[in-house]
Parts: structure tokens; C-alpha cells; sequence
């Protein structure tokens, strides 16, 4: 790694840690303001942003960046209105920090509880998305933090353009724009000079593909939040309502095929297989390649399905792909997801009681669900506002990770003058 690489994530660095140290001791009406601020920047800054957008996908037509990746990188109107909207809805959020919890009083006469705090300095890499810029800086600023980002080369013009708005509302705001820190280089060195900041750095969050997630949990000498694959289940238990299970298979495979929370492979009861067929016709119509077993594809027949292969149950498609197992039983279905699972989301859909609480107990997965749709696996869904990540840890945190997810606790003690005897 060449000295300038370590040398400019030092200067990041140093100055990261200094506005930590003012942002963890803002008020929430400051937080807010400046978010505010910032909201309102970048809707009068909209046509700077877009036409920075626009060398990014000139640079991304050139270079033959493939669709997907181009649909995440391009900016509209309706998009930079979006953002703006999000950093006023994460001003509106409750503050996490400095929320008191559990304060009990010990026979010795004090009092001792926990307090919720800033986590420091958090460094951010992620690819594509320029509304990450906005997404995760708002969400540090609000949990008292301050933030690293480094985005995808691809983006380097948006983010650059994102990231200037949200440092001159802090400017205007009277706190340090260091607060928010854009890596302005799209040398690949820098990355490993930011996973390797542990003097700086408290936390690494990256927001992206498997080969960069991988690559972030196996060189830093920072703590990581991360996900990898999202392989998500739907079981259709025997007792399931069959409308039901057609509405959220459908909905969990279709809504969207390239997000982690899409279902990837349906697991189905032998005493259901009634349902098996009509949810294939409907995912056939809907363009969905089905690859199931063989008692699966004795049971629908003349259906185009596809032979499952071992490969498959393992594999997160982000594509309209889908593997269908039947199964004997619930406890063959959670053997299933015990084995191939990535530990995202899971759902049961059943009318017995008892069944949906075996499957809430006994998945290991950071989000368990009875009669929804995996799709619901989200921040903002689950009332969040906003998250910047869906986390498959069990340190520090576990699914989608928003503000209070940004935060720690530490233990504190109200005396009364009281002293161990």
C-alpha cells in the first residue's frame, strides 16, 4: 500500500475524529436543523447534482457497465427529490442518543443504568447508489457520528456533488463539516488504508455485492457490520391458507428480483402440493425460470421446470430464478434452511398455531416471519425510517441497522455520595 494512501486516510482520519467529538455532544434540534438544511440544499442544487450524475453515466455507457448497475447509478428529478425527502424523514426521527434505560437502584444505594451513545467514527464503502451518500451520512448525523464515505469509482461525480450539499448544511448549521467526509479519489488503495484505520476508524459498514463484502470482513482490522448473500425462504406449511401462500410467494419472488430480501427459494409441503402448480403457472407467466426436484416436477407435471441442482439451494439468484423443494415436514423445511440459509429473512405460512411458533423459535435468521412476505425485511418497513444496512451478525447487530443500530450503550451510575464497604 503506497504512503499517500495511508497518509490521506490519516488527514481523514484525524480530522473525523475531532467533529466526532463535537457531533456526540449536538442536541437533537441542531441534528434536525442541519438536516433540514441539507434537504433543502440539495433541491436547489438539484441541476449540479444531476449534470454531475451525467459524466457518471457517460464514463458508465463507455465503460459498458452492465443494466443493473446502471439503474442504481442514474439520477433524475424524482430520485434527488427522494433523498432530500429521506434526510427530512430521518430529522424527524426520535434521537437515540442519550436515551436512559433499566436505571435501578442496588441495595449499596445507587443507581446504575444504561445510556445510549455514538458509536465515533464510521467509514462507509459502497457501490452504484449516490442516494447511499445522502442515506448514510443523514442516518450517522442523526445517531451524533461522524462518517467516512467511499463510494464506487462509477459514482465518484454524484457522490462528490451529494456529499457537498450535506457538508455546507453543517457549515451553515455551525457544526464541523468534517462531520461528513467524502474518500475524493477513486484510487483502490484508499480502501485498504480505510480498513485498516483502526486509530481512527470505530466501524466499517460496507454496502454492496458479496466480492466486496468479503473483501472488507477479510482485510479489516476494523469492526465490521455486513451482510453477504440474502437467500431467503418461504415455507408453505400444510395447514397453509392457499390464497395466502400464492399472494406472498408471488410478492416475495416478483415484487423485486435484484434486492436481498427477495425470496429465492420456496419450500413446500407434500401435503400442500396442491398449491405447487399454480403458483408455477403464475411465476411462468411472470417470466421466472422455476428449477425445483424431482418430486416437485412429478407433482407440476408438464410445467417448464428446470432440475435443481445442489448449487442452487446455495445460490442468491437476484434474478427472476427460483428453487421449489418439496417437503416432507417442517422439521425437513428448517433442516433446509439450517443448512443453506443464509441467516436473512424466512417465513412460514400456516393456520397452525403451533407451527408458527416452532419456525419463529428454532430459525436462526436475523428477521423470522409467519403469514408476510420476506420483502418486508427493511428498515423503513419495519419503522426505522431508514436504514443503512441489513446485518446477517449477531455483533453488534442484527438485521436491518438504523439509527439505534449507529449507537452503543455504556453503563452509568447516579450516587448519592455512597462508598463500598
Amino acid at each position: 500500500m503506497s504512503s499517500d494512501a495511508l497518509d490521506i486516510m490519516s488527514t481523514l482520519g484525524e480530522q473525523a475524529r475531532v467533529a466526532a467529538k463535537t457531533m456526540r455532544m449536538v442536541d437533537t434540534k441542531s441534528k434536525n436543523h442541519t438536516l433540514e438544511l441539507a434537504a433543502a440544499i440539495l433541491r436547489r442544487e438539484m441541476a449540479e447534482v444531476l449534470a454531475a450524475n451525467a459524466l457518471d453515466m457517460k464514463a458508465a455507457d463507455e465503460s459498458g457497465l452492465d443494466a443493473a448497475l446502471k439503474d442504481r447509478l442514474a439520477l433524475d428529478a424524482d430520485r434527488v427529490e427522494a433523498m432530500a425527502e429521506g434526510l427530512e424523514q430521518v430529522a424527524a426521527l426520535p434521537d437515540p442518543v442519550g436515551a436512559v434505560r433499566d436505571l435501578v437502584y442496588r441495595p449499596s444505594g445507587i443507581q446504575v443504568g444504561h445510556m445510549r451513545v455514538p458509536l465515533g467514527v464510521i467509514g462507509m464503502i459502497y457501490e452504484s447508489r449516490p442516494n447511499v451518500t445522502a442515506d448514510a451520512a443523514a442516518l450517522c448525523l442523526k445517531s451524533g457520528n461522524a462518517v467516512i464515505l467511499r463510494g464506487g469509482s462509477e459514482a465518484i461525480h454524484s457522490n462528490r456533488a451529494v456529499a457537498a450539499c450535506l457538508r455546507r448544511a453543517l457549515v451553515d448549521a455551525g457544526l464541523p463539516q468534517d462531520a461528513v467526509q467524502l474518500v475524493d479519489s477513486t484510487d483502490r488503495a484508499l480502501v485498504g488504508a480505510l480498513l485498516k484505520a483502526e486509530a481512527y476508524v470505530d466501524v466499517i459498514i460496507p454496502r454492496g455485492g458479496r466480492s466486496l463484502t468479503e473483501r472488507v470482513a477479510r482485510e479489516s482490522r476494523v469492526p465490521v457490520i455486513k451482510h453477504l448473500d440474502g437467500i431467503c425462504h418461504v415455507y408453505i406449511d400444510a395447514d397453509a391458507d392457499r390464497e395466502m401462500a400464492m399472494n406472498i410467494a408471488m410478492n416475495a419472488k416478483t415484487h423485486r428480483y435484484g434486492v436481498c430480501n427477495a425470496m429465492e427459494t420456496l419450500l413446500i409441503h407434500k401435503d400442500a402440493a396442491d398449491v405447487a402448480a399454480d403458483i408455477t403457472r403464475e411465476m411462468l407467466k411472470k417470466g421466472v425460470e422455476i428449477r425445483g426436484c424431482n418430486r416437485f416436477r412429478a407433482v407440476v407435471g408438464r410445467l417448464d421446470v428446470k432440475v435443481a441442482s445442489d448449487d442452487d439451494w446455495a445460490t442468491e439468484y437476484l434474478a427472476p430464478v427460483l428453487s421449489v423443494r418439496l417437503v416432507d415436514s417442517i422439521d425437513e423445511a428448517i433442516d433446509h434452511i439450517t443448512q443453506y440459509g443464509s441467516g436473512h429473512t424466512e417465513s412460514i405460512v400456516t393456520q397452525d398455531y403451533d407451527a408458527g411458533q416452532r419456525f419463529l423459535r428454532e430459525v436462526d435468521s436475523s428477521s423470522v416471519m409467519i403469514n408476510a412476505s420476506t420483502r418486508f425485511a427493511d428498515g423503513f418497513e419495519y419503522g426505522l425510517g431508514a436504514e443503512i444496512g441489513i446485518s446477517t451478525d449477531r455483533l453488534h447487530v442484527r438485521g436491518p441497522v438504523g439509527l439505534e443500530g449507529l449507537t452503543t450503550e455504556k453503563w452509568i451510575v447516579l450516587g448519592h455520595g455512597e462508598i463500598r464497604e
